[in-house]
């Protein structure tokens, strides 16, 4: 196993800058994810990891080694893309096999590891079949065999689970993280899915534009957003963020319309954040403050309740067997304990 080290890794393409000066230490055995929305330079970061991009300066450390010039299959990694890359024509067990016989692996070695490698991931019944014969989860589950057979260092996984529908990647994440507890090997995750980083990940690192904004466990990110793009994107549904300023201890919206009372001083150009968990829903009169129903939605497990004032809206999640008619007035109450500032224009967040 080993640690992956990347120091001021920087990826330029003309004028365009897809990771800008980044470093990071992924622990060994760690399961770190990259997380961000498209472009913001997660998969690049992979793929220069891989062997498969050229950094534009800064440097690569797998283990004790730099593999800044070290080709792919130097780098003693596997990796699992988003499309499985099977080949159609071999059955599962060559399909598994095929690393080690490109690598000259003794073939009495070959069987027992293809085994091992299929029984983790609960294929050994299909070894027979070809890849048509099985079903998008099955598939995948070849992929990671087919990495794991190898016996890698490090693991990269480009987002393995986006082609497969809901719950498949529900029961897939649940394997993953069980597959990952197993193996004991340094993973690199890249998606653009939050509820996959927070499931998954011993450590997760929000990135835009090129650049990690914040890194820590999910209950960091979740719990202590660094700045308002982790805070927006972090959480289904999102952080409600209201625009407004401090009068006299209590925050107050650009329409002029009181939210809560917050002990800091007087401020504009500010940004309240609150988690939809955080609001509670109550009677019109006896919360913290009052607003129409803009949108009454039952997810089965809770209901999720869209107030609007002004032109900002706020959601706030509720038991699953209240009731609210849209138009209808609502009561909402903040808990102070868990409420966020930040700056509107720097997006920072303003602590006490």
């Amino acid at each position: 196993m080993a640690k992956v080290v990347l120091t001021n890794l920087t990826k330029r393409w003309g004028d365009f800058v897809g990771v800008d000066n980044q470093s990071l230490e992924i622990h060994d055995k760690e399961f770190l994810v990259l997380l961000g929305p498209s472009g913001c330079g997660k998969t690049t970061t992979m793929r220069m990891i891989a062997g498969l991009e050229d950094p534009t300066a800064g440097e690569i450390r797998i283990g004790d080694r730099v593999v800044n010039d070290a080709l792919p299959k130097d780098r003693d990694i596997a990796m699992v893309f988003q499309n499985y890359g099977l080949y159609p024509h071999m059955t599962i067990y060559d399909n598994i096999a095929y690393p080690l016989k490109v690598r000259g692996t003794p073939k009495p070695e070959i069987e027992p590891r293809v085994q091992k490698a299929a029984e983790q991931v609960e294929l050994t019944e299909f070894l027979h079949r070809k890849p048509k014969a099985l079903s998008g989860g099955q598939r995948q589950r070849v992929a990671l065999a087919r990495a794991i057979v190898r016996h890698p260092q490090v693991f990269l996984m480009d987002e393995p689970l986006s082609n497969l529908d809901a719950k498949l990647r529900v029961s897939m994440r649940a394997e993953l993280k069980h597959l990952s507890h197993m193996l004991q090997v340094t993973t690199v995750y890249v998606t653009h899915d939050q509820i996959e980083a927070m499931t998954l990940a011993d450590r997760v690192a929000v990135m835009k534009n090129g650049r990690i904004q914040q890194l820590g466990t999910p209950d960091e990110i979740y719990n202590d957003p660094a700045n308002l793009f982790v805070a927006g994107f972090i959480g289904s549904p999102a952080m409600n963020l209201i625009e407004g300023r401090i009068e006299n201890g209590v925050f107050v919206t650009q329409g002029g319309f009181a939210v809560t009372k917050v002990e800091a001083p007087n401020r504009s150009g500010l940004v309240l954040g609150v988690r939809p968990e955080d609001l509670t829903i109550v009677e019109p009169g006896t919360g913290d403050f009052d607003v129409p129903v803009y949108a009454f939605e039952n997810t089965g497990e809770s209901v999720q309740i869209t107030g609007q004032f002004n032109r900002q809206r706020v959601i706030a999640k509720g038991d699953r067997y209240l009731k609210r008619e849209i138009e209808e007035m609502t009561g909402m109450s903040v808990d102070q304990k868990h409420l966020y500032l930040f700056d509107q224009s720097s997006g920072e967040r303003i602590r006490n």
